[in-house]
């Protein structure tokens, strides 16, 4: 469990935090990862910071594994993530067919 009291998410958002490229990031935030501004220096950030892909990687790693990713949040106090994972050599490689 990891848990947070950043002031949780929106409920309007809660059904797209699993969507690619869905973000909550400031538009100036958006614009210096994505190289459209020149005020930036990309040295010191993550270069995936803020562009939505976290959470959905984040969930596809753990039910590959045979896991889960949960997230319960509580608008205007914070957020909890739930990170499920089998034990090692527990299931098989889930390969498509």
């Amino acid at each position: 469990k990891v848990s947070d009291e950043g002031g949780g998410i929106p409920r309007s958002n809660m059904k797209r935090i699993w969507s690619y490229l869905f973000t909550t990031a400031d538009l100036e935030v958006q614009e210096g990862m994505m190289g459209l501004s020149d005020k930036t220096d990309h040295s010191t950030d993550s270069p995936l910071s803020g562009l939505g892909y976290g959470l959905p990687i984040s969930r596809s790693y753990a039910r590959y594994f045979g896991g889960d990713l949960v997230i319960m949040s509580m608008e205007g106090y914070g957020t909890d993530a739930f990170v499920y994972l089998n034990r090692l050599g527990s299931s098989k490689e889930a390969l498509p067919t």
